[in-house]
């Protein structure tokens, strides 16, 4: 997505933030990494949203990627952190629950613009936003059932309302449907599709019209805000039972040994070693 004014680097150039007319875009700005959610771009994002929400200047917020990603998703390798069973799971469940609170939460109107592939937590988080433009080089991923983990940010009720439950079980299954901009919006999971290089304008023209028509914060398909967070704290409970499962984190360990990230990797590996021993402890 193009900027339409000279942006303001924030945390390091992780998070790009430009305002215009009460329109507030953040830009996920490490195209190296995909601009996926390593810790340091989720605490950019987790500050940026504090601010926007206290901000008498921004009216609506906009959240997009620079070329040619989205997002690429959360950083599962870097989100374990060895330690006491109990706690590990308390962990992955209170990330979760935080990660997704923080879009159902903030009050004012959310609009994502998906700039290229999206894939897992980028994508579920969008749905939870009042609503999602994409561009003809977009995707939609959700891969859960090849990661061995079970559906998050509300997926598991929400995808449902938004495109019926067979588009639904397509995305979170085992057929692993990617749905191209096109197919998305005839589904139902985004709003609306345009041409690339219309991205930026077609955006800012959604944003203005949520404010000249006095649009609140509000939730897709009929949902509420009570209900989606009562359904994201089950399915957090449930994906760090996933998360600490046997098949998840030997599919963790293989992934990353194929892409020679030697550390992480050894790190599910010994998780996997030592399981029969610290899963009594859970």
């Amino acid at each position: 997505m193009t900027a339409t004014a000279n942006p303001t680097p924030t945390d390091a150039n992780l998070l790009l933030t430009q305002k215009r007319d009460g329109v507030t875009t953040l830009t996920m700005n490490n195209p190296r990494r995909l601009n996926g959610w390593t810790l340091d771009m989720m605490n950019a994002i987790t500050a940026a949203f504090k601010t926007a929400a206290e901000d008498d200047e921004t009216r609506v917020l906009v959240l997009t990627g620079a070329d040619p990603y989205f997002c690429a998703g959360v950083n599962l390798s870097g989100s374990f952190k060895l330690g006491h069973p109990r706690k590990m799971h308390a962990a992955i469940e209170r990330n979760n629950v935080v990660l997704f609170d923080m879009f159902l939460d903030f009050p004012k109107p959310l609009l994502i613009a998906v700039n290229g592939p999206a894939i897992g937590a980028s994508v579920t988080s969008a749905t939870l936003c009042d609503g999602i433009i994409a561009s003809e080089k977009a995707t939609f991923s959700t891969p859960f059932a090849a990661l061995g983990v079970t559906p998050e940010g509300c997926s598991s009720v929400h995808f449902a309302r938004l495109m019926k439950q067979a588009n639904a079980d397509r995305m979170l299954g085992k057929e692993g449907w990617r749905p191209t901009a096109a197919e998305a919006l005839e589904a139902g999971l985004i709003q609306w599709a345009v041409p690339h290089d219309q991205l930026a304008e077609e955006t800012y023209r959604i944003a203005k019209e949520w404010i000249d028509s006095g649009h609140q914060r509000s939730f897709r398909g009929g949902s509420t805000r009570d209900e989606l967070k009562a359904v994201n704290a089950r399915e957090s409970a449930e994906l760090a039972d996933a998360f600490l499962s046997a098949p998840f984190i030997k599919a963790q360990f293989k992934f990353l040994w194929s892409k020679k990230k030697w550390a992480p990797a050894i790190t599910f590996l010994a998780m996997l070693v030592t399981r029969p021993l610290w899963a009594r402890l859970l």
